[in-house]
């Protein structure tokens, strides 16, 4: 299995972590420590070894920070772990805070004190965070203390080994593009920045700019690496070379310079020490970073990872490789969906859904010649209460039985070598109450709004997110989450710059793959969330228009479960293209599939719905 059920979060040994760590504070001179859920990668995977918002607090959420006070601490989470977290900590010893309404800079401001020292791992926040507190600190008199090592590894004794996973080459029939071509790229956004090189932080920027691939974190297809691109065509790569095998570093040794990742400070305090600019993006790196540059008499230019939007905007052959993963990951999804829809209620529970689900997935693409590599993020799959959980992960401790009349929320995907998937589909258990047909079908309307939208050029991600809401807030509903985020190829499964947000700022380009996602949430009772991965695509005209427009292609194929939807909220459009899609949906992967059992559900399932009266 690529999921394990169990959770090495111990959130009753908060209190005697939280006293360890305050037992330094004389030492180190500081009244506060701020301890984040990145690492110095600022990924959203991270290493166990890098888990010490988990190990201190038991928070085990991808987004997070923890503030501990001389007397009080507090743990700062979205809205998608607001349940999460008061499952998951000691709330007689943690203060769950708003992370996006009131974080730590914003919640010191209000509760902080002249002559407060705040204790930061600078390598651990990013330069962006680090102006925020820093401005927050001079309005109040306090002070930000950047500590040369992290207390929390100090007290934290069975600290797991670094990773160390084997690293691949991403061949040119799946890349589309060779690394030097994107080596060049990099280069002339360098030197129209002004700059004389760039420290690439993000190791799917890395990943992609090289073309290679790892396994130094769970579900997320990158190696644990820095690379710094000079504008004068020399490059350094920083990676453990014990990941590396004799046809990888030959590989590697091609394009950059092969250097240990202990020489990474050295090497920018060198660069910077010869009056170099330098550019580096303030949201995604380091604040360590920064200062060793201007430290070093360097000239820090604050810019765009470069590597970024390129990445997000597919070429060809990526393109054409998400649709065949999508193909794949449809037929395996519709076997699953098949073997669920046969069970009887009751005699199934999260786990084994999990469990079922990754097996289609691996016997499809065994048979499709296409494996499966990975999921590409732990499979959310919650009964009824456990659906409301936006980011519900299903342990030993928390497993439901699928009950009837119950709701079941499944998002999941996979990674193949060709494309990263994510899907999330409800299944109904059984006969469900008409309120919850209800809220589904405003949910399904926002995805089919986004769906059908036509959009000019320039248009954000922030311009279109309302649609998705429409129906819902007629209704009295919303959801705590982005409608939509950006998707890698054969990379992070969340990706920027784009998204479809209330901050997604970036415009929409063709070649971006990106997530439709709206849902609704009922804590204690059921969730709702339907998914489908989109691609923009080219300007299109429209009969009798004046402009051609963008739009989506869907690239999700797989049944939306009949049963949930009520026909008469439906308009024609949008009922229309529900018949469509399943059509759709029969025609491409009926092929694929090898059962006649399953064959035989999907081709009931994608039966086309009419409206009553009609």
């Amino acid at each position: 299995m690529f999921q394990d059920f169990e959770t090495s979060a111990s959130p009753d040994k908060g209190k005697e972590r939280v006293d360890a760590l305050r037992s330094l504070f004389d030492e180190l001179e500081i009244d506060a420590f701020l301890v984040p859920r990145s690492d110095a990668f600022q990924g959203e995977y991270i290493p166990d070894s890098e888990a010490r918002l988990a190990w201190l607090t038991g928070f085990t959420g991808s987004a997070g920070v923890a503030l501990i006070m001389r007397k009080t601490a507090h743990v700062f989470v979205d809205g998608r772990y607001r349940s999460q977290v008061s499952d998951q900590v000691d709330t007689e010893v943690f203060t769950p805070e708003d992370l996006v309404e009131n974080p730590p800079s914003k919640w010191l401001k209000l509760n902080g004190h002249q002559g407060l020292r705040i204790g930061v791992d600078p390598w651990l926040h990013t330069i962006a965070e680090i102006k925020a507190l820093e401005k927050t600190a001079g309005e109040i008199g306090a002070t930000v203390v950047r500590l040369p090592a992290n207390p929390v590894d100090r007290i934290w004794l069975d600290r797991p080994a670094a990773p160390s996973g084997k690293v691949s080459i991403q061949p040119l029939k799946y890349a589309g593009a060779p690394p030097k071509e994107k080596l060049a790229a990099i280069r002339e956004a360098i030197s129209k920045a002004k700059a004389d090189a760039c420290i690439l932080t993000d190791p799917s920027s890395v990943a992609w700019a090289f073309n290679i691939r790892g396994e130094d974190v769970p579900h997320t297809p990158h190696p644990l690496a820095f690379a710094i691109i000079e504008k004068d065509a020399t490059a350094a790569i920083f990676i453990n070379e014990g990941k590396l095998d004799r046809k990888t570093r030959a590989y590697l040794t091609q394009l950059a310079d092969i250097r240990d990742p202990d020489a990474f400070a050295d090497a920018i305090a060198d660069l910077a020490s010869r009056n170099r600019a330098i550019m580096l993006d303030p949201a995604l790196a380091s604040s360590q970073i920064a200062s060793l540059i201007t430290d070093g008499g360097g000239r820090l230019v604050e810019h765009p990872d470069p590597a970024r939007l390129p990445r997000a905007i597919k070429n060809e052959t990526e393109i054409k490789g998400s649709r065949a993963a999508h193909k794949r990951d449809g037929a395996a999804m519709t076997a699953f969906l098949a073997w669920l829809d046969r069970q009887q209620p009751g005699s199934v529970d999260e786990i084994s859904a999990v469990k079922a689900l990754e097996k289609a997935r691996r016997t499809t693409g065994e048979r499709m010649q296409a494996p499966l590599k990975d999921i590409s993020f732990d499979t959310i799959s919650g009964a009824g209460p456990d659906g409301a959980i936006i980011h519900y992960r299903v342990t030993t401790t928390t497993n439901r039985t699928l009950e009837p009349g119950q709701l079941y929320l499944v998002d999941s995907g996979g990674q193949y070598v060709d494309g990263t998937t994510d899907i999330t589909r409800m299944v109904s258990i059984g006969a469900v109450g008409e309120e919850e047909k209800r809220w589904f079908t405003l949910v399904l309307k926002g995805m089919i709004s986004i769906t059908l939208l036509r959009f000019p050029e320039n248009t954000r991600g922030v311009d279109i997110d309302a649609f998705a809401r429409i129906a819902l807030w007629k209704a009295g509903g919303d959801y705590a989450h982005g409608t939509g985020h950006g998707v890698g190829s054969y990379l992070s499964v969340h990706e920027g710059p784009q998204s479809i947000s209330r901050r997604g700022m970036q415009s929409l380009e063709p070649g971006m793959v990106i997530s439709n996602e709206p849902g609704y949430y009922r804590d204690g009772a059921f969730g709702i969330r339907i998914e489908n991965l989109v691609l923009v695509h080219e300007p299109r005209s429209i009969e009798g228009g004046d402009k051609p427009m963008l739009g989506f292609e869907t690239l999700t194929l797989c049944p939306i479960d009949r049963h949930l939807i009520l026909p008469d909220l439906l308009d024609r459009d949008e009922l229309q293209w529900l018949n469509a899609y399943h059509a759709r949906v029969r025609d491409e992967l009926a092929p694929l599939i090898e059962s006649e059992e399953d064959r035989d559900w999907l081709i009931q399932a994608t039966e086309p719905i009419e409206q009553n009266g009609s």
